[in-house]
């Protein structure tokens, strides 16, 4: 047989910019102008391209010589949260795009989450900007000059800049109008696809794992379901597990293209048929290699933030986070490399428990609160992570494969406003499948917090040491401090030492004695003190206006690690 070679094209828009009457126009002319096949012939044997119209032609030069067909399969993605999970399986199932754009109305809210998803799990696009046939003949061209520019302008900065940009009229008239209606443009966006084809990189090592997207049976052959192979391969007779239902089956037949084969890899749309099973249990969901998926109570993964998402990512929000196949609430917790490890090397796909990490309060960005703090103090440009990470607690467990897309999103925003609700993406480094994740597992992250203390000295006891005040509150037990390092604002280094009294002051020990200067400023604003306390209340206001003895003021820092169970206070 001549070879087929399959490239999958994601359709992907905003609602109602005509995605589907454009997959329709493009399959129905590439089938008839290509190989013009009898509708009998379609409709033998088991037809994979159920929700996938597709459309064959000729292999173009840049894809090699010798006879074969070029299958475009045109994956139409619907609204949006399908979009999401038709592309999060693997970033490699679409291997080229279609924006899909109404030249009568741009870029819509849609439109550009489609941009970002496509920015995230695609390499090459096509612009389409549909419906011209709704622009008045004698301004068409220009309308479309001017919205051209205008998506080009859009792309400028996405990796996407440059990309082919075509306008066409998929069903012109709009949906009432009679089939005799040709479309505009459409042969020449066939052409633009195929220059555009190229050899996707497939590989199949690894787990076995695909995306179904229909179930159904077939009478006195079992039950087949097709789909597209996410990653590693298949072949006749291999055990397979569908994960959701515990349930793993033979694999009795499988057919490509209409053609029985023994052998399909990543890439492949397959029909594969199993028996003494029930379609209605699974109408879309994974199958795989048995044993190759986890269920994950929680997981950490290392993410960017989406720039399009307006407002920040912030510590305990809830998102929708899509992994695998399915979209789960969860809750966030960010956290960063330790400031001295702001400019390491990136590890891609490893997380390392060996490492201290440190606790923010949300995700670091330039637009972030942290960020926006400095600029008022006029500081310089803050220093950001070269890389940043997640811990995900879901609210229900997922199951997906060891690493994959994970998005997070705002689903519950209002679809009609004008706003991304993507706000983040990364991989999946590691999963937690014990339920009890927070005992046996969290304590293993460390994760620190920075505390900074302040209190002031309240008068000196001798050379070496110190009454403090304020920096605890009555009923903390100093005990628990003792031993802890402190730092006086005029330079020395003490030690707390205990507590003194009731009423949370404390002592503190200066090993290297205090400065001749200290002295004299603590000894000044103590005998201040107590002549303010001899009834002359109001001299002493006029005193300290005029003298300038600033208290002298004790700072403790130390680190605690968020996932200690014994809350231990660490100094370097």
């Amino acid at each position: 047989a001549p070879r087929v070679l399959n490239v999958n094209v994601g359709v992907l828009g905003h609602i109602d910019s005509g995605k589907t009457a454009l997959a329709r126009a493009l399959s129905t002319t590439g089938s008839t102008a290509a190989f013009d096949r009898a509708p009998q012939s379609r409709a033998r044997g088991i037809t994979l391209d159920l929700g996938f119209s597709c459309l064959r032609t000729d292999l173009p030069p840049q894809l090699g010589p010798g006879p074969g067909e070029l299958q475009f399969t045109l994956v139409d993605c619907p609204g949006h949260a399908s979009l999401i999970r038709t592309i999060i399986g693997g970033a490699q199932i679409i291997d080229l795009m279609m924006l899909v754009i109404d030249v009568t109305k741009g870029m819509q809210t849609q439109s550009a989450e489609c941009l970002v998803i496509g920015q995230i799990a695609c390499q090459k696009m096509v612009v389409v900007l549909n419906k011209i046939d709704l622009l008045p003949e004698g301004k068409r061209q220009s309308a479309i000059e001017k919205m051209t520019k205008k998506m080009q302008k859009t792309l400028e900065n996405t990796k996407f800049c440059g990309c082919p940009i075509v306008a066409v009229a998929a069903k012109p008239g709009g949906p009432e109008a009679p089939e005799s209606e040709n479309p505009l443009g459409v042969s020449e966006l066939i052409e633009v696809l195929k220059s555009q084809a190229y050899l996707p990189s497939r590989d199949p090592s690894g787990h076995f794992l695909m995306a179904v997207d229909h179930c159904f049976s077939i009478k006195g052959q079992g039950t087949v379901m097709t789909g597209t192979i996410l990653s590693g391969s298949v072949s006749l007779g291999d055990n397979v597990e569908i994960p959701a239902l515990k349930v793993t089956k033979k694999v009795k037949s499988m057919q490509m293209f209409h053609t029985p084969v023994t052998y399909a890899m990543q890439g492949d749309r397959v029909g594969i048929c199993v028996t003494q099973f029930d379609p209605k249990l699974l109408e879309r969901g994974l199958i795989c290699t048995p044993e190759s998926l986890h269920t994950i109570h929680a997981a950490i993964i290392s993410l960017k933030k989406i720039q399009y998402f307006r407002g920040p990512l912030q510590t305990k929000a809830k998102f929708h986070i899509t992994v695998g196949h399915e979209t789960v609430m969860g809750r966030v917790m960010f956290f960063s490399p330790a400031p001295a490890d702001f400019n390491e090397e990136i590890k891609e796909n490893a997380f390392d428990f060996d490492k201290d990490y440190l606790y923010q309060e949300e995700y670091l960005s330039k637009d972030s609160h942290s960020s926006e703090e400095n600029k008022e103090n006029d500081q310089a440009e803050v220093q950001l992570p070269r890389q940043q990470w997640a811990l995900l607690e879901f609210e229900k467990p997922v199951t997906c494969p060891k690493l994959c897309l994970v998005i997070g999103s705002k689903l519950d925003t209002d679809i009609h406003a004008n706003t991304c609700r993507l706000a983040f993406h990364g991989v999946l480094l590691q999963g937690m499948e014990d339920k009890n994740y927070m005992e046996t597992f969290l304590p293993k992250l460390k994760v620190y917090k920075l505390k900074h203390k302040e209190g002031q000295v309240e008068r000196v006891m001798d050379d070496y040491s110190v009454i403090g005040r304020s920096l605890f509150k009555k009923e903390t037990n100093i005990q628990i401090f003792v031993g802890l390092k402190v730092k006086l604002s005029t330079g020395e280094d003490g030690i707390i030492d205990g507590g003194f009294g009731q009423s949370g002051k404390f002592k503190i020990r200066i090993p290297d004695g205090l400065k001749p200067d200290t002295k004299m400023l603590l000894t000044v604003a103590s005998k201040k003190k107590s002549k303010a306390g001899k009834g002359d209340a109001t001299k002493e206001d006029e005193s300290s206006k005029n003298d300038s003895t600033q208290p002298v003021t004790i700072s403790l820092l130390f680190k605690r690690y968020v996932f200690d169970t014994q809350k231990k206070m660490i100094q370097s």
